[in-house]
């Protein structure tokens, strides 16, 4: 059966109902089942288009197959997609060079997935603990925030507050102090001689869109260097383009140690993933120490410099600031009406639904019932995220939707 007929003949309560029976139930998706996307918009296998405000978390910071990205993967495929590292290839060293040269950082270490990046960073920040600052052997210690979200891997969730990422997945890897997010006084008083690292969301994505208030970020940097510590920022979603800037550590004037990325350093086509830093961090690791058989591989590293490419004009950039000033205007003028606030920075928001309001999923699917993609993150928070390539008519039809959501009247 071709492709085409079996979309005329298996309807989105089929998909969804084979995704219960045959997949984990690891998520709990909307039920809207996608075919096609283009841009800012996607399709459902009945026809139906949704505007996308959540762009895959990031992902997609530039939009559903952007031409530039798909002509990068196509030429790819018709080459070489695989070597494992056991071998050079001719897409590597150009991809590590472009990223740093974009990133101000001077190595590169390539992986695939965004918890694979924090995990490497993790181990690399250890590393340096014991080598290069002498922290004694097994006692390094990290320092992270609540209500932090960097991943799903046993180390990560050692030192989630989550409690549904945690529970039953014990026991958990040791050597982490978790501190008050926004609280440069706790981060102050949980560094002692072992402290490797202090790792950051720049702004924390799974809590709801924060930004912390003013200061803390230049603070966090002044203790590091105070005492021998490094800064690790996860940019992972918050990184390459989405806050205005191209890193949201930029809007303080704040240069980290490492940076994680993710998401959007694969254009949305496939996992692309790294830790980006400078050579005396990440030039601890020797060979044997560290790995990944498809980090790195021809194909991602082709569609990470179409990624590099696009982020280097600082279009999408801008468009981030100009037009994340339109959507933050627009979601403003809701507050007092079905809105208590709006966080975030850029094309990024955190939506806080006023008390009796709908909560949760019910916000997302009445959303998705009038076309729009979002997705709730904690009980009353929506998360907007749209592609970078979103226009001002697009936005205002979210946001006038999100107002029908919270308003119901007014629907």
């Amino acid at each position: 059966m071709t492709a085409i007929a079996e979309h005329n003949t298996i309807t989105s309560a089929d998909y969804i109902a084979m995704d219960e029976e045959w997949s984990t139930h690891n998520y709990h998706p909307l039920p809207v089942v996608l075919s096609h996307g283009e841009g800012a918009w996607v399709t459902d296998v009945e026809g139906r288009r949704y505007l996308d405000f959540l762009s895959g978390y990031s992902s997609l910071n530039f939009g559903h197959r952007h031409p530039a990205l798909v002509a990068a993967t196509i030429e790819q495929l018709g080459r070489v997609t695989l070597t494992s590292r056991a071998f050079h290839h001719d897409q590597f060293g150009l991809f590590c060079r472009e990223l740093a040269a974009l990133t101000g950082t001077e190595m590169v270490l390539a992986m695939n997935s965004g918890a694979e990046a924090v995990e490497s960073a993790i181990k690399v920040a250890r590393k340096w603990a014991y080598q290069v600052k002498g922290v004694p052997e097994g006692t390094a210690e990290i320092i992270v925030a609540g209500s932090n979200f960097h991943g799903r891997t046993t180390t990560i969730v050692s030192f989630s507050t989550d409690e549904t990422a945690r529970n039953d997945f014990g026991p958990f890897t040791p050597g982490f102090k978790v501190v008050k997010y926004g609280n440069l006084d706790e981060i102050e008083s949980a560094i002692t001689p072992r402290t490797a690292a202090v790792l950051i969301e720049p702004i924390q994505g799974e809590a709801g869109v924060v930004v912390p208030p003013a200061g803390y970020l230049p603070g966090i940097r002044r203790l590091c260097d105070e005492h021998n510590v490094l800064m690790i920022a996860d940019e992972i979603q918050s990184g390459l383009g989405r806050t205005g800037d191209l890193f949201a550590l930029d809007h303080e004037g704040v240069r980290a140690d490492l940076y994680t990325l993710g998401k959007a350093l694969g254009g949305g086509i496939l996992p692309v993933s790294a830790v980006v830093g400078s050579r005396a961090v990440l030039g601890v690791l020797k060979p044997g120490e560290h790995g990944s058989t498809f980090g790195g591989n021809p194909l991602a590293c082709a569609v990470g410099r179409a990624v590099v490419r696009l982020l280097e004009t600082g279009e999408y950039q801008e468009r981030s600031r100009e037009l994340g000033a339109y959507l933050h205007s627009s979601l403003g003028a809701l507050v007092g009406s079905g809105i208590a606030e709006v966080r975030g920075r850029g094309l990024w928001a955190g939506v806080e639904i006023s008390p009796g309001g709908p909560v949760g999923r019910a916000a997302s699917e009445a959303l998705a019932a009038r076309g729009v993609l979002c997705k709730e993150t904690q009980a009353t928070t929506l998360r907007v995220a749209p592609p970078l390539v979103i226009t001002r008519d697009e936005i205002d039809l979210g946001v006038q939707a999100i107002a029908e959501v919270v308003r119901p009247t007014l629907g």
